[in-house]
């Protein structure tokens, strides 16, 4: 990933707090033979386990975890290439930025527009797991985290035993051990202070979306502006 050092993010408990807010992430691995047939890519939602004590058994970068369709042929690249390193992309907020926004555009016109956004790289070693008490561990707790703010949760156990059995039947467990994460902020901090408030004020008065919102904030945190 591009990384000017403007825009790099290194804290870990940013990066993974990214990760857990959007867990929708783009797991990227070689093809079959060898990678010769090009790049696979698939779409999944993502668990991060993060190390909380010096002796957990999570690694220090992290630890995630996800499961793949039987009939998704990713999972058997992955079985057959146990050594080849995967990388998933966690996508955060983002939002088109008009140079109108700009105090340098009434100085001297010499602006361009750009796309503001944060994401985040993970590159790790994958073991594929068909055992179905981790498979069990994993849909509750993938659901656990999507429903458990709700008033009333839905839960795995709401379905009928041998339903959830058979589905049991039709996935493979994915466990990442985070060997890198990176990520990039992009949030305006290369822009003079003026534009950096204009882009803020100008993503708000816009309210186009809780993105919109979202990146302002981030033009504000990052750029050392205060809250309107």
């Amino acid at each position: 990933m591009y990384q000017p050092p403007h825009f790099q993010e290194t804290r870990q408990e940013i990066l993974h707090g990214l990760v857990r807010a959007h867990p929708l992430g783009l797991l990227i691995s070689n093809g079959a033979k060898g990678g010769a047939e090009g790049p696979v890519a698939n779409a999944i939602p993502f668990l991060l386990d993060a190390p909380s004590l010096p002796n957990a058994d999570v690694p220090p970068k992290g630890r995630l975890r996800a499961h793949l369709a039987k009939a998704n042929p990713q999972w058997r690249l992955l079985a057959d290439s146990p050594l080849s390193p995967v990388l998933v992309v966690f996508q955060g907020t983002d939002a088109y930025v008009t140079p109108s926004w700009y105090e340098t555009k009434r100085e001297t016109g010499k602006v361009v527009p750009t796309w503001n956004y944060a994401i985040v790289q993970v590159r790790g070693m994958v073991r594929v797991i068909e055992d179905r008490d981790w498979l069990a561990r994993q849909i509750s707790d993938l659901t656990m985290s999507q429903e458990g703010a709700r008033e009333a949760p839905w839960a795995v156990t709401d379905a009928p035993p041998a339903f959830i059995q058979s589905q049991i039947k039709g996935i493979v467990g994915l466990e990442i051990e985070i060997t890198d994460i990176s990520g990039k902020w992009k949030v305006s901090q290369n822009r003079p202070a003026a534009d950096r408030v204009g882009v803020a004020e100008g993503l708000e008065s816009e309210g186009k979306s809780a993105s919109s919102a979202d990146m302002a904030g981030l033009v504000r945190s990052y750029g050392g502006i205060e809250s309107q």
